[in-house]
């Protein structure tokens, strides 16, 4: 019979922030564009320190800790997770590209592939969030490598900033796995 975890027991499985730092990440990063909810930001931190994720890149004006707004729903994650701010996102995204890593908006565009296509070479990868209303800038999406997208099947044609980062991150994590990262 299936029995939930005490809390007890989940921490005892919870690694420190100290080793949760020192520990192999994952090859995926997420750049936060233009991010204008405090609440989205620390709900980032937490899906980040959740999927192992290499860094966050804050950027533009997206805010940046230390917010209490941001540790609300970071749940401490602003500890467990490497980030850093930049002021300008295309400098970012060009300075990450000649580091080799592939720079990926996550956005609709005219030659998204899916979010399920990620394979081998696609990795180290950094995948690129808009703005909750506008998307990912038109500059922006110039330096990237490409975009991939989350296939929808309802009438909305889009998920909320956090939720789609969460699906992207988690797919692509997985890619990497499989493909015997």
């Amino acid at each position: 019979m299936l029995r939930k975890l005490r809390h007890d027991e989940l921490l005892q499985q919870r690694l420190t922030n100290e080793v949760a730092l020192a520990k192999e990440r994952h090859p995926v990063s997420l750049l936060l564009h233009n991010i204008r909810s405090l609440y989205n930001v620390g709900s980032l931190f937490r899906t980040a320190d959740a999927a192992l994720a290499q860094k966050l890149h804050i950027c533009g004006y997206t805010p940046a800790p230390p917010r209490k707004e941001i540790e609300k729903t970071a749940l401490g994650a602003v500890d467990s997770v490497p980030w850093e701010y930049h002021t300008s996102t295309v400098e970012a995204i060009v300075a990450l590209r000649e580091q080799g890593i592939k720079v990926f908006a996550l956005e609709l565009t005219s030659d998204s592939r899916s979010v399920y296509s990620f394979e081998k070479k696609d990795f180290p990868l950094c995948l690129v969030l808009g703005n909750e209303i506008t998307g990912v800038d038109d500059d922006v999406l110039a330096v990237c490598d490409g975009a991939v997208d989350i296939p929808m099947y309802g009438v909305k044609h889009s998920l909320n900033v956090s939720v789609a980062a969460g699906v992207a991150l988690f797919e692509a994590v997985a890619a990497w796995r499989r493909e015997g990262g």
